[in-house]
């Protein structure tokens, strides 16, 4: 590992945070078990595709706020467009008029959807989603894909290994299908009484099959179940329509959330107008509890979100992501093959949602050598979870994380050949983010 690079400063604060907040970070994504011990960098800033840290270090960030920024840090019209709402106040006590023009907006870009109601995060969205489809329904199963992350509501959370506090009954209403598999989702519904069938259209890596989601539309309805897609990652990295306008399938309600704001909190549930209106005023049937939230149609995120739908509208931030991601994906893979690693590093995925790919000697994927590959490129000047792009990545953004990454492969090479990152890698490798236990990164309490 190279040594310009203290973390000296961010090592005291992650330290500090332990003691202050439960898992030192606000997001388990976050926390410092994901990165490579005593190199967590704790941030002060950023501008575009570079942020800096309490050291001083200065990076290329990939992952973007966990993919919420697609447009780049403090993008001027975002930041003015906020400004300018939140000087005339944040908060009231009745809907504004920028209630109603983000309404709008929202609903000129999805046409597929009739309604729509803002929140603040995505995993409430959803789990008002699940809530509007067991009223309507008068079931409580919900069929989820077998797809990473939904929610940190119970009805998820319980399907985890991270379950501790939650009635055990929660996951007996959850039930699983498989991606891409039409007859596993068929059994689920025949199985149970299914309220609403829940999946990302497409994910980084797994695009869907010719009729898949035709398919899934076709059972929800055979079934009377609803269909409820997750735009959270797809609305406005695959499109600013969503995936539901790429493979032109209509679900019956969409969560969104991330992109929207250009990492401002907004997030969103939309769908069809007679089960939205459950949660309304203009029903004869028994009222849903939707969505009531303070902050929810707070000014500043309103207004993020309508001039990120500007941006989206006048500029090509889509095309700009996938150009950046195309020349980093085949980067890093022609150094990895140069070095004869291409078969245990690799950058895969959709352009504008790229993941990297590490394996150890046994070409299995490894937590040890993932955390290698990390611990040189940071020590090179690369923050990176993933290789998730935004609009602001350029040129030579993408030649200094190849330079970091072939440089850094020059170590990995080494540690593969001697069967082990022992002698490579300082301190302990890094964990899933939900686990059942602290353990391999549990931290001394003493």
């Amino acid at each position: 590992m190279t040594v310009d690079r203290t973390f000296t400063r961010s090592n005291e604060m992650q330290s500090r945070l332990h003691e202050l907040i439960p898992g030192g970070a606000h997001t388990y994504a976050r926390g410092s078990d994901q990165y490579p011990e005593f190199m967590a960098p704790v941030l002060v800033g950023g501008s575009g595709a570079h942020v800096w840290d309490v050291d001083g270090n200065k990076f290329v960030e990939y992952g973007m706020g966990l993919r919420s920024v697609t447009l780049g840090h403090g993008y001027r019209p975002v930041v003015d467009a906020v400004a300018a709402a939140i000087a005339e106040g944040t908060n009231f006590s009745r809907p504004t008029a920028l209630e109603l023009a983000a309404a709008e907006d929202f609903l000129e870009l999805v046409p597929g959807a009739d309604m729509v109601k803002f929140a603040k995060n995505g995993s409430d969205t959803t789990t008002a989603a699940i809530r509007l489809a067991r009223a309507a329904t008068g079931r409580d199963v919900v069929a989820v894909c077998d797809q990473p992350f939904f929610s940190v509501d119970d009805w998820f959370i319980a399907t985890t290994p991270m379950h501790a506090g939650i009635p055990v009954e929660q996951s007996q209403r959850t039930v699983r299908f498989e991606y891409n598999n039409l007859e596993s989702l068929e059994q689920a519904l025949t199985g149970h009484s299914v309220a609403g069938v829940v999946l990302e259209a497409a994910t980084a890596t797994a695009e869907p099959e010719a009729g898949f989601l035709e398919g899934v539309r076709r059972l929800c309805d055979k079934h009377g179940a609803l269909l409820i897609f997750d735009e959270m990652i797809t609305g406005f990295r695959w499109s600013q329509r969503g995936a539901q306008s790429v493979y032109g399938v209509r679900p019956d309600l969409s969560c969104w959330g991330k992109a929207m704001g250009n990492g401002f909190p907004i997030a969103a549930l939309a769908g069809r107008r007679e089960y939205m209106e459950l949660g309304g005023l203009r029903t004869r049937e028994n009222r849903v509890f939707l969505l009531s939230t303070t902050h929810g149609p707070e000014t500043g995120a309103l207004a993020a979100f309508r001039a990120v739908v500007r941006a989206y509208a006048e500029e090509d931030p889509i095309g700009r992501m996938e150009k950046a991601g195309r020349a980093l994906a085949d980067g890093v893979n022609a150094v990895a093959e140069h070095l004869e690693l291409d078969r245990y590093v690799q950058a895969i995925g959709r352009p504008s949602c790229l993941l990297f790919v590490t394996r150890g000697p046994d070409l299995q994927r490894s937590q040890e050598f993932r955390t290698l590959f990390l611990q040189e490129i940071l020590s090179r000047g690369v923050l990176a979870q993933s290789f998730v792009t935004s609009a602001a990545h350029t040129e030579s953004d993408i030649d200094l994380t190849v330079d970091a990454v072939s440089a850094g492969l020059e170590v990995y090479s080494r540690a593969i050949e001697s069967g082990s990152t022992a002698g490579y890698l300082i301190g302990r490798p890094v964990a899933p983010a939900l686990r059942a236990r602290a353990a391999p990164r549990q931290i001394d309490c003493t």
